[in-house]
């Protein structure tokens, strides 16, 4: 079990939350679960996502997809997404 840790900042939060809870069946399907939102402090318009999963490669491979990639784009993400995996040691 691990966690998949995004950060990107967006144009607009509630745009981008929008296209994010439609995106949830490509989470679900990837073998993500749990997801959280978090903004920053200091810029509402900068994201953490935590989700957990159980299968790092299918993590990996959402989070390298052309379609995480084009639904990012068209949710308003502007600038280039950190991912991190982690696991808990």
């Amino acid at each position: 079990m691990g966690l998949m840790i995004v950060r990107h900042k967006v144009k607009d939060f509630r745009s981008w939350k929008k296209a994010f809870d439609d995106h949830a069946g490509a989470q679900k399907a990837a073998g993500l679960t749990k997801p959280r939102v978090f903004r920053s402090a200091d810029d509402p318009n900068e994201t953490i996502i935590l989700m957990d999963y159980k299968d790092l490669k299918m993590a990996k491979t959402f989070g390298a997809s052309a379609d995480l990639k084009k639904t990012m784009e068209a949710a308003g993400v502007v600038d280039r997404p950190t991912i991190y995996f982690v696991e808990q040691a």
